[in-house]
């Protein structure tokens, strides 16, 4: 089985440790510093109460260096995705998996969903088609990803929480290729539980990305403050019982209610989202995919959105004043 990690940052190079110890033929594609740093002395993880390790591995800023693979594990910035989906073309061979493990709403959404709305596409996640057409939805493997991590300098990632990955296919069937890439998950190390109903978690996670993210940037706040103080509470709980609504709509069924799982983002801490880390670090904004989407299937399920589009109008101007969306 041969497995390409499509962006070996911080998620994608902890995914690709823990495969390559585990002596599965994983490749990486990164670029600069990263990239140089992997090739010349390997790739190091760091994580809690263990001794840091560091392996070997095949990595490449070239896809065309690596060929054809059984599983190609995306791993990027949604935004990034679009302009690159034909730069990817070596990788795809006749059976190849595309495994989306991409944060906010996947462009493939209504692939094989089941409802009146099958096939409907998402300009904000894949403006001109270019996944459906380029990747083709039948390739895709839905994937949610939990763990936290970060690249804490050239060729070296640290851990901070979290192991699963759960998988499941766009049909909600337990398929040969998603069993299959589950069972190499865990044999690295990984939880990767196969979904019947992948959607929900896309959701649930998405609830917290969809309000916590731009609210952060917008004032600075960690979750525990903004999760906490009464104005900002209400600002989130407001953008996602309008989120709920519209996946209710979708047929999403949610396992826990909206203020336990603002509770949950004020149990985190004094985290800092990734939207707001990217705000601070000069990197493009993340704010289409986890806003924008939400706001387009609001129009698609004819839901008013009138607390997500006020923030996401602030949200868009802060980072077009920052040079960083648009």
């Amino acid at each position: 089985m041969k497995i390409c990690i499509f962006g070996a940052g911080a998620i994608g190079g902890y995914m690709g440790v823990k495969l390559a110890q585990a002596g599965a033929d994983v490749s990486l594609v990164a670029r600069g510093p990263h990239l140089a740093a992997m090739n010349e002395k390997g790739l190091t993880l760091i994580e809690e109460d263990r001794d840091p390790v560091t392996v070997p591995v095949t990595a490449s800023d070239n896809p065309a260096d690596l060929g054809p693979q059984d599983y190609v594990i995306v791993t990027l910035k949604a935004h990034s995705v679009p302009p690159i989906v034909p730069k990817m073309q070596p990788l795809i061979g006749d059976h190849t998996t595309i495994v989306s493990g991409v944060n906010g709403v996947p462009w493939w959404y209504f692939h094989k969903i089941g409802t009146a709305l099958e096939g409907t596409r998402l300009a904000s996640v894949d403006p001109g088609n270019a996944q459906w057409d380029g990747f083709g939805p039948d390739r895709v493997l839905g994937c949610v990803v939990y763990p936290a991590a970060e690249v804490s300098e050239p060729g070296t990632i640290r851990h901070i929480e979290g192991n699963r990955f759960s998988l499941g296919e766009p049909d909600g069937s337990k398929s040969e290729r998603a069993i299959a890439l589950s069972q190499a998950l865990t044999a690295a190390g990984l939880k990767a539980p196969v979904r019947p109903r992948l959607r929900d978690e896309i959701w649930v996670k998405l609830w917290g990305n969809l309000s916590f993210n731009p609210i952060s940037a917008l004032t600075h706040a960690t979750l525990d403050v903004l999760c906490t103080d009464p104005g900002t509470r209400a600002v989130a709980r407001g953008m996602m019982l309008e989120a709920q609504e519209i996946a209710e709509k979708l047929g999403v069924k949610f396992p826990i209610d909206v203020d336990r799982r603002i509770d949950g983002g004020a149990a985190v801490g004094a985290h800092r989202t990734s939207m707001l880390q990217d705000l601070d670090a000069g990197r493009p904004m993340e704010i289409d995919a986890l806003v924008g989407s939400v706001q387009e299937l609001g129009r698609v399920t004819g839901t008013p959105t009138p607390t997500i589009d006020t923030v996401l109008a602030l949200v868009q101007l802060r980072g077009r004043s920052a040079g960083l969306y648009g």
